[in-house]
């Protein structure tokens, strides 16, 4: 939501989380990238508060700034300007070691396509985590974590593509991060199989309590949401609250 001179507003804290628990503070961020002799606007003015144990969908068209986000979120890329904080610590005024070590202890990455290890097991792709995290789950843990325990031995060739999110949702998970970013894990899935990913989703951050946020096009997921930060053109333009969630089951798109 924006105001008459268009700068982006701070939003309230959803009913349903705790207003202490802040985990990520964003603060009139914006992200420009240089194209040639044209400078695009990734992000402009973007404020934003997560909350720990919160379930939020970044929804908007291509280009409207969603993994730009995500990705600043994540330690992945910086702002051209602004301020993030995570728990009272100011990613923007670290080094390169240290926004690797962030990335390593604090967040679990999901993207659209698995980006698993041909050559290894599914075992084997979550143990490239579980090895190099301080306090992981076995990786047996994390795959039973997402139904797949019957599959530790399987290469990501014998795996269906809904078996092959679940591999990659396990590795983010194995490390226990306090966050989980998704960009787009259901967007190279049918409708069936896009569910069972989101149901997944969905458990690890009940259980877990891990903060997630999720990027899509698709209005319909929306509604699994405990917000939907509304995108476009770089600006966060609409926060919706949803006062009762639908289970990823009974979603519809």
């Amino acid at each position: 939501m924006v105001d008459k001179q268009g700068k982006q507003l701070i939003q309230k804290t959803p009913a349903t989380v705790n207003r202490q628990s802040l985990v990520f503070e964003v603060r009139e961020v914006t992200k420009t990238y240089q194209m040639g002799e044209v400078e695009v606007q990734a992000l402009r003015c973007v404020n934003l508060d997560l909350y720990e144990g919160e379930f939020i969908v970044l929804l908007g068209p291509s280009g409207s700034g969603k993994s730009t986000l995500l990705n600043i979120l994540g330690g992945l890329d910086v702002p051209t300007s602004g301020q993030v904080r995570f728990r009272n610590r100011d990613l923007t005024a670290v080094n390169d070691q240290e926004l690797t070590s962030f990335r390593r202890e604090c967040v679990g990455f999901v993207f659209q396509f698995y980006n698993l290890i041909p050559s290894l097991t599914a075992r084997e792709n979550v143990a490239l985590v579980t090895e190099i995290a301080t306090h992981p789950m076995r990786p047996r843990e994390a795959l039973g974590w997402v139904d797949l325990s019957n599959r530790l031995d399987h290469f990501p060739a014998q795996l269906s593509g809904g078996e092959q999110q679940r591999v990659a949702i396990a590795r983010a998970i194995a490390k226990r991060p306090e966050v989980l970013l998704c960009d787009e894990p259901t967007g190279a899935l049918d409708f069936q199989t896009g569910k069972l990913v989101l149901e997944t989703l969905e458990r690890v951050n009940r259980q877990l309590k891990t903060t997630t946020a999720v990027i899509t096009h698709n209005a319909g997921i929306a509604a699994m949401a405990d917000r939907v930060i509304t995108m476009r053109s770089g600006q966060i333009i609409h926060i919706h609250c949803n006062e009762t969630k639908i289970p990823p089951a009974q979603l519809e798109w």
